[in-house]
């Protein structure tokens, strides 16, 4: 009989365990959730004055579930239960979505510097060839004359503005005149296009305010600005990160208090695994 009972004894404590050694690991999940989910808010923060920048918003999935009873199972001869008993085994980051909401135009006046009002982006050369999309409008001309971005890369299809050029049209369908010294009739340049995609979240980032293509976002759609869905062009204007200082605080401290309660769950199964390894 006492043999029995201390087989029981010992059996009670291998399920308190195991409940305990569950409730480390849901809770690490939790805390590892929100780790991700501040490095997010970080890097909306770090880039409030990015032109072009959008924020980041961290989405947070439950992980699988330990069915200790199905809900609907019989619970007698004549009965079932109507609530099952389901045991979570935490949370996990799956996914950081790009929010392409416009921001607020900045006025600079300056007859190169370009932003979308709407959907869409422009279309960056890089050096291989390859084709990169920006919402960062910020261009400038090169010493030979060419439209390039910040780091020098050109605009795509490729503009090239012709010496003694005195100032510059864009029009908000993207059509480029330039207008040179000595000639009343302006010069065409060409008429620079506004890509969109079908699921532009799914853009890859690559940094320097630039994305690429992947599977999920689709291929580009080359369209006139404004028709089509594509946003029209604004000159002299940039567009603004549309992160809100404000709601990222809030977010900030939300994110603090959840890994904070997550982290005291940590303790509390801690003592009480202690309390289990005593009595034993």
């Amino acid at each position: 009989m006492k043999k029995l009972v201390l087989m029981l004894v010992g059996l009670g404590s291998f399920t308190e365990v195991h409940a305990m050694m569950k409730a480390l690991s849901t809770a690490a999940s939790g805390m590892s959730a929100q780790e991700t989910y501040v490095s997010t808010i970080s890097n909306n923060i770090a880039n409030v004055n990015t032109v072009g920048f959008k924020r980041g918003r961290t989405e947070i999935d439950d992980l699988g579930y330990e069915t200790i009873q199905e809900p609907g199972a019989r619970s007698s001869a004549n009965t079932t239960y109507n609530v099952g008993t389901q045991i979570g085994s935490g949370a996990r980051v799956s996914a950081i979505r790009k929010e392409f909401t416009v921001g607020s135009p900045q006025i600079t006046n300056n007859p190169f510097d370009l932003m979308i009002n709407g959907e869409g982006f422009f279309g960056i050369i890089m050096p291989n060839g390859e084709l990169k999309y920006t919402r960062d409008g910020s261009f400038n001309v090169d010493a030979q004359g060419a439209l390039v971005n910040k780091q020098g890369y050109k605009v795509y299809p490729g503009f090239s503005f012709p010496p003694n050029t005195s100032s510059v049209m864009i029009s908000e369908s993207g059509k480029i005149d330039a207008y040179v010294k000595g000639q009343t009739d302006p010069t065409g340049i060409g008429q620079l296009p506004v890509f969109t995609f079908v699921n532009a979240v799914g853009l890859k980032s690559t940094g320097s305010n630039l994305y690429q293509v992947s599977l999920s976002s689709g291929a580009p759609i080359q369209a006139i600005a404004g028709e089509s869905n594509a946003g029209s062009i604004m000159q002299g204007a940039l567009e603004t990160s549309n992160v809100s200082p404000m709601a990222e605080m809030t977010d900030l401290i939300r994110a603090q208090r959840a890994y904070e309660m997550n982290s005291k769950v940590m303790g509390v199964a801690d003592q009480m695994m202690q309390t289990v390894n005593n009595i034993r």
